[in-house]
């Protein structure tokens, strides 16, 4: 059974099912959440060695603020329900890559995502995270919509 579950998060609504499925699934086998979000880093590369060096430090900060607020409404729940969580920030261009790759990182048995987070033309032309992990794992998906 699954005792070691991942779930990657974005923040978005949708993103909220597998959480509240993944900590009921942890409840039932004695098992632990490995919560984790991918903060992309700075999308540019400065021309000179301190250019925008403050830019990126700033913009990285923020992000990581932000994804440690994704990760602690997991942990919140996951602590209210008596679930062990751990939680993990990544940072990375590709999401689904770093997302396979904590799931091995930390032994997880089943990754619980969301079908999706972004919507419209941006994912047509950038693709499903949800996708991409699919295609690319041999771990267990538990895909919500």
């Amino acid at each position: 059974m699954f005792k070691t579950i991942l779930v990657p998060t974005d923040g978005s609504e949708l993103s909220d099912k597998p959480i509240k499925a993944a900590i009921e699934m942890a409840q039932l086998t004695d098992g632990r959440i490995v919560a984790m979000t991918v903060a992309e880093p700075y999308p540019f590369t400065p021309l000179y060695q301190s250019a925008a060096v403050a830019d990126a430090t700033i913009y990285e900060d923020r992000m990581r603020m932000v994804a440690q607020g994704h990760l602690q409404r997991i942990a919140d729940a996951a602590r209210e329900a008596g679930v062990p969580c751990e939680t993990v920030i990544a940072q990375s261009f590709s999401p689904f890559e770093e997302i396979i790759a904590t799931a091995r990182q930390h032994g997880c048995d089943v990754i619980f995502m969301a079908s999706h987070g972004r919507k419209g033309l941006n994912r047509l032309f950038i693709g499903s995270e949800t996708q991409k992990v699919l295609a690319h794992t041999d771990i267990p998906v538990l895909v919500f919509r």
